[in-house]
C-alpha cells in the first residue's frame, strides 16, 4: 500500500505542475505550452510513467499476479518506445535548446541524485 500510495501522490504531483506550470494537460490536443522543469521533473524526465509504474508494481504485489507483473513490463516497454519515437523528438521541436540541455542532463527514468538547475528561468 506504501508504494502505491506514494506513487499516486508522484502522479497527482505531476499532473498538477502539467496544469500550474505547464498550461496544458495529458491530453495531446491540450500539450503544455511551458517546458515542466521543476518538483520531481528536476530529477527525472518522466515522473508520471514512473508513478503509473508503481502503483501497477503496488498492484502487482499486493495481488500477487504475474498477469499484473506482465502488464506492467507491456507498459513500460511501450512507453519506453512512445518516448524515444515521439515524446521526446515533439519536445525538442517545441522547446528548442532549453529541451535538449534537459534530456541531456536529466534521466529518462532513473531519478539523479541532485535536482536539475538548467534553466532558472523554469526551474524553482
Amino acid at each position: 500500500m506504501i508504494l502505491f500510495v506514494a506513487s499516486a501522490s508522484l502522479f497527482l504531483r505531476t499532473e498538477y505542475l502539467f496544469i500550474a506550470v505547464g498550461r496544458g494537460t495529458l491530453a495531446p490536443w491540450d500539450q503544455t505550452h511551458e517546458l515542466v522543469l521543476t518538483g520531481p521533473y528536476r530529477y527525472c524526465r518522466n515522473p508520471m510513467i514512473s508513478a503509473v509504474l508503481g502503483m501497477l508494481l503496488a498492484e502487482t504485489l499486493f495481488f500477487a499476479s504475474w498477469r499484473l507483473l506482465l502488464w506492467a513490463a507491456v507498459f513500460f516497454v511501450v512507453n519506453s518506445a512512445y518516448f524515444r519515437l515521439s515524446e521526446e523528438p515533439g519536445l525538442e521541436r517545441r522547446f528548442g535548446a532549453s529541451y535538449r540541455e534537459y534530456r541531456y542532463a536529466v534521466p529518462r527514468w532513473l531519478p539523479r541524485l541532485t535536482p536539475y538547475r538548467g534553466d532558472r528561468r523554469r526551474s524553482s
